[in-house]
This record gives C-alpha cells, structure tokens and sequence, in this order.
C-alpha cells in the first residue's frame, strides 16, 4: 500500500521572501560566529552549485550540492525515490580531509579524462566511502576546496562554549519549523528532543506559564522534567503569546546551558562582585589542580580565555572565563605537555613501542572485504608507523596486494608505496616500518625493490645509519626514513648482516606465510589446490631493501653464550605470544630490549576482530599490529596508549622494560621496585550534550558512565555510575570510585558511556581512553570521542581526579 505524503501548504510570494531573508541573516551571523564574515568562498557554498559525482566509469551523474545556513551541513540532491531527508545531508564535522585532483582511487580509474584543476574528492572520518566530485570549473573547484577547508580549520578552532552554541542555535532554527523565530510548545518539546532531553506536556507547559516556579530534579521519571539541574524557569514566556521569542528564546537558552557545578567551584574562590583574582585562581590551580608552575600559569590562563576585558584589566577572571578555562586543553584531563614529543627518542628502536597495523590494505574483513590504498592513508595519519603489504604476482608483471586466496580485491604495489611516500610523515616524522609479507616470483619481486627505490627515493633506507651494525639506531637518527622488514639473503662475508658484498642473484628463503594460517574452509582448499611450499626463492634486489628488520622464524629464547643478531626479528600469533608472556615472561621482556617483535591477530579472527594488546605490551613487544579499521575496545586501548608522546606512533617503554637485569613479571609483580603503587580517586560528576545514539527524534539516551583500568592483571578493575532516565543533554551523576594501580607506568584509564538498555545490549554513546601517567588532578573535563576515534565537537563528562600514593 502507497504511504500517503501530506501536503505542506502552499506559501505566498512575500512568504517566500520572508523566509529568503531569514535564512540569509541565519547563515550570515553563523558565517561570522565561524570568522568568515563577507567570505567569498562561504558566499558560493551557501548558494550550491552542480557537481558530476563519480561513482565508477559508467556512473557519472550532475547533482546539486550546497551548504546549508548553519554552515555546518551539506545538502546533496538525490533521484532515488522516497529517501528520507536525513540521507541527503551530511555533516562538516565528518569530513577528514578534502583532497584536489587525482588523488583517490576512484578519481584515479574514473577521472583521468577530467583536468586535475577541476576534479576534489571529500574524505569522510567513519568507513563511509570517498565522495568524488567533478566541478564544472577550475574557479567552482576551488571555491569548494578552499571554501571547506576554511569551514573546517575554522570549526576546529571554535572554543567549547562557542561550539554549545552553535549546537544549540542550530537545533532551535531546526525546531522552528514555520520558521516565524518563534517556539511554540510543540516546537520546543521538539527542540528538547534534539538536544536530548525528555520531557513531558505538563513541564514543558510550565515553562509558558508566568511567574511560575520549578524545581526540576534529576533522577525522578514521576516528575518527568529531570533533565535540567535544579534550577528556576521563572516566567519564560513574559509576553504571555503561548510562544517563546526574541530575549525569551535568549533567556530560556542561559538557563539551558547553566552549569551549577561548575558555579559552586568558582563561587568557593571568587568575591562578591563575581571576580576571582589572580592570588585566588593560584591557590586554586596549587591546592586542586595540582599544577605546580600555578605563579606562572594563572596570568596566562586568564589572558587567554577571560572575555570580559575590564576583567582581564584587573588581572581576574569572571565565571566564563573559569568555564573556557575548563573546557579548553588547559582543563583537559589528558597532560597538555604530552601532545608534544617528551620523551628520550635517542634511544635503540628496539626501547619503544610502535603503533602498528596489521594486513593493513583491507577496509573491512579478511576475507571478501575491499582492499585499498585509502587503508594506508587512513592508518598513516592515525600515526600508524608499521603497515603491511601482503605481495602476490600480479598480472602485466606489475606485483598486487590482497589477502591471499580470498576473495578480497586486489590493488596496486606501486599504488601503495605512493601512497606511503605521500603520506608517512604528515602526522610524526618518526621512522615508518613497511612490513613486507612476500609470495612473489623473483621478477616481480625485482620489480618490487624497483618501486620502492624509484617511488620513495632518499626515503628509503639502504644502509646503516653511521655504520652502527652492533644495535638499532633511534627513532631520532631514522627521522623520515622508511625501513624495510622482510626476508634477507645470508650474508658469509658480512656477518652483521646488514651490509656487505654477496654474489648470490637469488635464492630460497622460508616462507612464513600468515594468510595460510586463516580458518576458513575455502580458504583450505585454495592451498591445498596450489600446493603451498614452506621455501620461497627470494630475489636479492629486494632483500637489499631489508636493513635492521630481518624476518627470521623464532626458535625459542637465544642462549647468552650465543646470541643472535640484533636486526634478526620474528612475528607471533597472538596465541603463540601469549602462551609465551604467560609462561616466560621475564624471558620474552628480556629478548624484546635487543630485538623486535611483531604479534598478529591469530587466523580465525576472519571479521577483522582485535585481541587485547595489552598483555604483550607488558612483556616489551613493540609492534603489536591490529586491525586499524575496526572499532572496539581494544583499539580505543591502542588509541589512548599512542595519543602519548605526540602522538608521534612511538612510545618509550618504561625502565624496567629496558634494563637487561631486570627481573620484571608482570604475572608475578611481587619482587622488585616497578614505580610507586598509586590510588586513584575519581569522581564523575556530569555530563553534556551527549549524542543521540538512535537518530529518531523520539529517542533520548539513558546514560551511564564505566570507568576501566587496564594494565597488568591485578590492576584490571571497572566501576560504574547509575544510569540516568531520558537525559542525555546534561546528567549529572555525582558518583565517586576508587582504583589501586600496583603499575601505574602500564596502566591505561577508559571512560567508556553507554545508553543502557534493559532487553538489549547497552549501545555505545563515547569514550576516552589515556595513559595512567598522562592524567590530569583536579576538576576537568573529558572530550569524548566517537566509536571510531574522532572527536565529537561538544560531547564531554566533568569529572574530578585525584592521585595519591599508597602507604
């Protein structure tokens, strides 16, 4: 049956005019809340303009784009019948990168025909494919990129208070659906749903009602309106319309982002005229947040987020100001000084951890999904700085990358190492470790060196850096360089292995061959069929290629009296290491402070699932490579441990991970000195602007807040708050927890919110995951980030830490 469309009624001519004019002021002030008054740019994305998108070679259609008045949304036309509204649009915030010309993979194969100048491609931060953009113009493209580009940098350097709002501007211009800049009662109920609040007809009434007095709890689903912190809606609708307008919209808005918490914080050191000075906001920086260069930071920080200039005159800070402190990086719980390199990179590679990715080239699963030189973009500039390239003979003697014996597509060797060299070291300048798995002929692995040497040129690394061949040199000294690690010839006359002459053109190598290793019936039988050998003729143009990272099959601990080459380095089932950190791990640390080691995700992990990288971590294993493209636990684990030190993709390991006396077991933390034991007191206090998991309008998140410690396993804990019904605008939970950390120098900290569900399983709201030794004292704010590790604009809890160590 035909689902029936009411008509909307037909507006006159002034109406139209009317509504023109309204819409152009909105995007006008929005244009100048984002500093981008008059901009021509901003001018053409506000009026659209016809795109070809290109889909493959015989899809290429015009569509019409434009940038809505909020100027934080696209509109994108579509001629696919009954998609709904929502589908058309999507958000300036989720856009990663806009690129110009040929620079993906379908403007590459699709576009080729078209003038670069014309051609742009948006990147989306989600798993959501690229979106391919032809203009009908060299200055249209350019309108469009720069135009982006600006919204973007532009969005991204917004303060917290200014992103609110945004937000909540936006959602009231979406709640005024006649567009009359007035709010009904329907209108606002509407609004509060978008915002994330529930609230009944009897409250929502209240606030049109004059002079009327609410004490609005939280917690209480009988009283219905628990959204708000108790506070007093007095007289909202003065004018006594039946409507909100004007001041009242302005009015109701204050009291809607009121922060009472933060109130009571600010009220215990400011005087009566509502200043806190300079002298008080030093005490308060000392005696709760803990920062010992207070003197110092206290002029700045009230230079740098105080609004109010008289305010600023007199050395003081008012109420907003102590609130765009706290919101800012400076009331971040992560330690701002540790989004800078800080730690020792003078020390052997061998010292560190090294953020890593396993089969690196799929987007999906192991064994149909898409493989893509996109993967390798995306996991280079999320700092991956190990990737690997599983190579197979490819037709027209040209090598290609794909899973081996399933059905993954196939792409490009050269496509790749294109993409490494473009993007390596646009996130960290520090050494990027390509992992070669090689199933490849001897002419085309010929043609593999060819590619590596002629593509990355000086890149690449072909000696050792200042002859050192007695250990690894530092991520320091290999600054930009690319390293190869794979097979390598034996070498008689040089027994360091890392230089020297040899005449040998070519010969068989073992053939450790991980893609075998999958569990999966079809892909069995492909072996079977082919007659897998376990020998592989390896050819020498690449093994040159190889330097400090030779692949050699593991055969147990070395014996001191006869230890094996520094360079010499085996790859682990995650099963395998496991067992080996479980019964030697005293053992496997010691092996891994001269050589390194590389765990991959075990073979029947075929939907692209990660292990815990925690456990080899704690055993010194450097390059612990999981699926980059898949969200979950374990890869906010892996996030929150490389977002230190830069986010620079190496993270020093601790002393007791690098002494070759140590006697560290983190099964057995008994004997020796691993760092002061500390207790963690946290309290979570509330919530903001939370985002609505289920798009329905209807729909409002009941959040709940777990706190996880990871780390070695007396320290695994997680404590969490209650769940609070219909609000996810701003909870407030006020709840404190307790942590012992036996090894703080290994344990990570997760915040993790859920909408909790009674029948199902709880969705994922957001999370934030840091190192122990990375967090912030005192009252701060964390800023979530979304399932797949980007950052919502304005979603943060508030919460108190203290750290004290234990007796």
């Amino acid at each position: 049956m035909m689902q029936c469309f009411r008509r909307q009624p037909k507006r006159s001519v002034s109406q139209e005019n009317i509504l023109r004019e309204q819409s152009r002021r909105v995007a006008a002030l929005n244009g100048i809340r984002l500093g981008l008054k008059d901009d021509k740019d901003l001018k053409f994305l506000l009026k659209g303009s016809q795109l070809l998108k290109v889909k493959s070679g015989s899809w290429r259609k015009e569509r019409f784009y434009k940038l809505q008045e909020d100027c934080k949304t696209i509109w994108q036309e579509s001629k696919k019948v009954l998609r709904s509204p929502e589908s058309q649009i999507f958000s300036i915030e989720d856009i990663r990168d806009v690129r110009s010309g040929h620079k993906t993979e379908g403007m590459e194969k699709y576009a080729k025909d078209v003038p670069e100048y014309r051609c742009f491609s948006i990147i989306f931060k989600d798993q959501r494919k690229n979106l391919d953009l032809i203009a009908s113009s060299e200055d249209d493209a350019n309108h469009w990129i720069s135009g982006l580009g600006k919204i973007i940098a532009h969005s991204n350097s917004m303060n917290q208070k200014q992103k609110l709002q945004h937000w909540i501007h936006t959602c009231l211009r979406k709640a005024d659906k006649n567009k009359d800049n007035k709010m009904s009662l329907k209108e606002l109920k509407n609004f509060l749903k978008e915002v994330n609040i529930e609230v009944d007809d009897y409250h929502a009434k209240k606030i049109f009602q004059p002079w009327c007095r609410l004490r609005l709890a939280y917690a209480r689903r009988k009283e219905g309106f628990h959204s708000f912190s108790p506070l007093r809606l007095q007289h909202c609708d003065k004018s006594k319309t039946e409507a909100l307008e004007d001041d009242e919209i302005e009015e109701f808005y204050k009291i809607l982002t009121e922060r009472k918490e933060i109130d009571k914080i600010f009220q215990k050191y400011s005087d009566a005229e509502g200043f806190m000075s300079c002298q008080n906001l030093v005490r308060f920086l000392y005696e709760t947040q803990q920062e010992e260069d207070a003197v110092v930071a206290a002029p700045a920080l009230i230079q740098r987020y105080e609004p109010n200039e008289r305010a600023k005159r007199g050395n003081a800070m008012t109420k907003d100001g102590f609130l765009m402190y706290l919101l800012s990086d400076d009331g971040n719980i992560f330690n701002s000084s540790h989004r800078k390199v800080y730690q020792d990179m003078t020390q052997p590679l061998s010292h560190y951890l090294v953020s890593s990715s396993h089969n690196t080239y799929l987007m999906e699963d192991q064994l149909t999904g898409p493989s893509s030189t996109e993967a390798y973009i995306r996991a280079l500039t999320k700092g991956c700085r190990c990737v690997e390239l599983d190579c197979w003979d490819g037709p027209n003697s040209e090598p290609i990358i794909y899973h081996g014996y399933t059905l993954t597509s196939k792409i490009l060797f050269s496509d790749v190492i294109k993409a490494i060299k473009n993007y390596a070291f646009k996130t960290s300048p520090y050494p990027v470790i390509i992992s070669l798995e090689n199933h490849c002929s001897v002419d085309q692995q010929k043609v593999m060196a060819q590619h590596m040497t002629t593509i990355l040129q000086d890149m690449l690394l072909v000696a050792p850096v200042d002859g050192n061949k007695s250990q690894f040199p530092s991520p320091e000294q290999l600054k930009g360089k690319i390293l190869v690690k794979g097979k390598k010839l034996s070498r008689r006359e040089d027994p360091t292995g890392t230089n020297g002459n040899n005449n040998l053109e070519a010969e068989d190598v073992s053939d450790e061959d991980e893609a075998a290793e999958i569990e999966d019936e079809s892909v069995k039988t492909e072996i079977q069929q082919k007659g897998k050998s376990d020998t592989l003729k390896l050819a020498k143009e690449l093994s040159d290629t190889v330097v400090y990272c030779k692949s050699v099959h593991f055969n147990g601990f070395e014996d001191p009296s006869h230890p094996r080459a520094f360079y010499e380095m085996s790859s682990f089932t995650e099963s395998k290491a496991l067992k080996l950190a479980q019964e030697s791990g005293t053992s496997f640390i010691h092996h891994n402070i001269r050589h390194l080691s590389r765990i991959y995700p075990a073979g029947w992990r075929t939907d692209s699932s990660n292990y815990n990288p925690i456990d080899l971590w704690n055993v010194g294993c450097q390059i612990v490579a999981l699926n980059f493209q898949t969200a979950g636990t374990e890869m906010d684990v892996y996030q929150g441990r490389f977002q230190d030190n830069g986010f620079s993709g190496y993270v020093l390991k601790p002393e007791f991970l690098r002494d070759e006396q140590t006697k560290f077991n983190p099964k057995s933390i008994t004997e020796g000195t691993w760092g002061t034991k500390k207790k963690l007191l946290l309290k979570i206090i509330s919530g903001q602007q939370l985002p609505k998991v289920n798009k329905s309008k209807n729909s409002i998140v009941d959040p709940k807040v777990t706190v996880e410690i990871h780390g070695v396993q007396q320290d695994n804990n997680k404590k969490q708050t209650k769940v609070i019904e219909n609000n996810g605008f701003n909870p407030k939970w006020d709840e404190e927890f307790t942590f012992d950390i036996e090894i703080p120098a290994l344990a990570l900290v997760r915040f993790v919110v859920e909408d909790f569900d009674m029948s199902t399983k709880n969705d994922f709201i957001g999370q934030y995951t840091l190192p122990f030794t990375s967090l912030k004292q005192g009252y701060r704010h964390i800023h979530l980030l979304t399932k797949n590790g980007d950052p919502y604009s304005s979603s943060t809890l508030f919460v108190y830490i203290n750290i004290q160590d234990c007796d």
